[in-house]
Order: C-alpha cells, then sequence, then structure tokens
C-alpha cells in the first residue's frame, strides 16, 4: 500500500497494532485515518485501507475506535460493516459517524431509529440529507427531541402522512408543533390541524408564510374550524389539490352540509362539486355532469346520493342556478362580483339556513362589497 508506506513509517504501524498504551495506538489510528482520508486510494489500496479499519473499529481502547469515527465521519472510504459496527458503539463512537457517515442505506438508519435510543435517534434526525424512508422512522418511532429536530432539518422529506402521524403522537408538545409549522413547505391539511394547536407566536408564522390570514386562524383557534376550511381552500386556490383536500374533511367527518354551502355561497364551486363527488361516492366527471348539465332532476340525484339533507336543498339550487346565470367579462370585477350575486341569491333563502350560516354570510358579502369598491377606485 504505498499511499501508507509513504505517510506512515513501520513504525506508526506497529504502534497501530501493538502499541503498548490506548493514547499510542489512538495517535497512530489518527494519523492513518487522515492518509486515507486525504490520499488518492487505487482499488487494491482502498481494500486494504478497508482491513486495516476493521482492526482499528475491535480495538478494545475507546479513544482508537473514536479516532476512526471523528476523523472519517464523513469519509465514503468506511466500509458498512464498519459504520454499522461503530453505530452499535458507545456514543462517543457512534455519534459522528450516525451524524455524518455516508455508508448507511436509508434502511440501516431507519432500523437504527426504531431499535435505538433517544440519544442515537437524535444523532440521525441531525443529519443534512433525511429520505422519506427515514423520516416515517422518526415520526413512527422517534422521541420528542429527535421528532423535532427531524422536523427543524431543512433537508428532512416529510411525507403528509409522517407530519401528520408526528401532530398525532405530540399534539401537546410546543417544541414539536413549532419545528412542524416553521418548515418551509407544508400540505394544507397539516397548516389546517397546526393552526388549533400552536401558540399565538407560532401561529403568526403560519399566517405570515402559510396562506393563513389572521382573521382566518383566529376563526379557528377560536373553533370556527369549517369557516377557516373555507377560506383556506379560497386561498389555496389553484395550487390545491381540492380532491386530496375533500378527502382529508371527509374522512375527519368535517365534510358536512354546512361547510359545502358555505363554500359554494362564496363562490367555491370546485370545490362544491369534488366535495359531493366524495360524499356520493361518485367519479368527479360524473357528478359534474349531474350538477351542471342532467337538467333539473340532476342535482337533487346528486344531492341525495350524497346524504344531503333536503332542508337545505332550495339554498344549493339558488347558488347553482346564479352560477349558471353569472357572466363573466374576464375584468378584474369577475371574482367579487360573482361572490356578491351568489351571496345575495343564497340569502333569499333564510327558512333553510342556521343563524350561524347567515351571519358568517353577510359578513362575507359585507367583504365582497368592500373588496369590488377597492376594484372600482384603483380602476
Amino acid at each position: 500500500m504505498a499511499m501508507t508506506r509513504s505517510a506512515l513509517t513501520d513504525e506508526d504501524i506497529r504502534t497501530l497494532v501493538k502499541g503498548a498504551t490506548p493514547d499510542e495506538r489512538a495517535r497512530a489510528a489518527r494519523k492513518l485515518c487522515v492518509t486515507i482520508e486525504r490520499q488518492p486510494l487505487s482499488d487494491d489500496d482502498r481494500a486494504l485501507a478497508a482491513d486495516i479499519l476493521r482492526v482499528m473499529a475491535a480495538d478494545a481502547a475507546e479513544l482508537v475506535r473514536a479516532a476512526i469515527s471523528e476523523t472519517l465521519r464523513s469519509s465514503p472510504v468506511v466500509p458498512r460493516d464498519v459504520a454499522m459496527r461503530l453505530a452499535r458503539d458507545v456514543e462517543a463512537v457512534s455519534l459522528p459517524m450516525l451524524m455524518f457517515s455516508p455508508a448507511f442505506t436509508d434502511d440501516d438508519l431507519a432500523d437504527i431509529v426504531r431499535l435505538g435510543g433517544p440519544v442515537r435517534q437524535l444523532a440521525v434526525a441531525k443529519r443534512p440529507i433525511l429520505s422519506r424512508v427515514v423520516t416515517d422512522s422518526v415520526a413512527e418511532h422517534g422521541g420528542e427531541r429527535a421528532v423535532a429536530a427531524a422536523c427543524a432539518n431543512p433537508g428532512a422529506d416529510f411525507a403528509a402522512s409522517a407530519l401528520g402521524r408526528v401532530i398525532d403522537r405530540f399534539a401537546a408538545s410546543e417544541q414539536v408543533l413549532a419545528a412542524v409549522a416553521y418548515r418551509a413547505v407544508l400540505p394544507l391539511s397539516i397548516t389546517e390541524r397546526l393552526v388549533t394547536l400552536v401558540s399565538d407566536q407560532v401561529r403568526t408564522h403560519l399566517v405570515a408564510h402559510h396562506s393563513v390570514s389572521a382573521a382566518q386562524a383566529l376563526e379557528l383557534a377560536t373553533g370556527a374550524a369549517e369557516r377557516l376550511t373555507v377560506d383556506l381552500v379560497d386561498q389555496a386556490g389553484r395550487t390545491a389539490d381540492v380532491k386530496a383536500f375533500v378527502g382529508h374533511l371527509h374522512t375527519q367527518r368535517r365534510l358536512t352540509a354546512s361547510l359545502l354551502l358555505r363554500g359554494l355561497a362564496h363562490g367555491h364551486m370546485t370545490f362544491f362539486e369534488w366535495g359531493v363527488a366524495e360524499l356520493a361516492g361518485i367519479p368527479h366527471h360524473r357528478t359534474w355532469l349531474m350538477i351542471h348539465d342532467a337538467g333539473p332532476l340532476g342535482l337533487r340525484a346528486i344531492y341525495e346520493r350524497a346524504g344531503l339533507p333536503a332542508r337545505l336543498f332550495p339554498a344549493f339550487r339558488a347558488a347553482v342556478d346564479t352560477f349558471h346565470a353569472m357572466e363573466f367579462d374576464g375584468g378584474a370585477q369577475d371574482q367579487a362580483r360573482f361572490q356578491q350575486r351568489m351571496l345575495e341569491r343564497f340569502l333569499t333563502q333564510p327558512e333553510s339556513v342556521a343563524r350561524e350560516d347567515v351571519d358568517y354570510l353577510l359578513q362575507r358579502m359585507s367583504e365582497g362589497a368592500l373588496a369590488m369598491r377597492e376594484v372600482e377606485l384603483v380602476a
């Protein structure tokens, strides 16, 4: 091994293997590790280096094993079997490897999270890059500190389901909830859940960074969950996955007739279509035809199939008819005009609407009128 002979004397190598004290062997080990790390290796050199690392990893002295872990923690020359052995070592040896070594597979890291204690979980959670295989394991098995660290890690890729599991397990942990809330990107369903759980300071961050207005956050935080849900759909707009969102609402038993009325009255026809399709168990394209193209009986048929209450049907009918009667000119006032007309027509059916819905819609109509005036002044 030319690179070793040029950098280490025979005495260095003998000291590495047979040094009288742990300090002597540790110094020789660190010198060899630096050489392995810095010198270009041929295939033969790499194989020999791996064998030497296996010898060092089996040394009885913790100082020697720690020398490998600290010096080669980010190095690709460490074989996987050596990295796994060091990962099972005492914490002073294992943690540098767990935090940085590229030798581990995603499955290795997921198993370490599942089987390791809180300290090893935390080390894995702080790695620069975490795949969904690893974050799924952290969400399911990690302790509070590890979960908070992973959620705060910008290099950690979380599925929406994993973030949901985190909230399920740590709904009472301000540290974990804040770490989730401060992630750069959040699914709409996760934002919705967080607003009801986090502190005022974290809620302020959600308002500023995740399409939740201050009024909406306050409404949801004080219990008006349906109203914020409609507003979240409004703000998510063209980027929202409406199908997935209504599916989430349905599983949470929040896809109610009142919610659909509020959404439709404020102009969310697409939300209404997908909501009815979800409740009826009918594909969206067929639901769309029954709502819009199947004559006067189509809406009633799909409405009844969705299990919505008969007493509210006139209000839904009025809203759909208003949608069909509207003409759009492509101008800046289209959306505000549409919402205003929808609300006015909707509110001609007071006997079908609960008092709290009337109050909410009157507030919306007032906001819509104000928005129209602002657009006219700008124009």
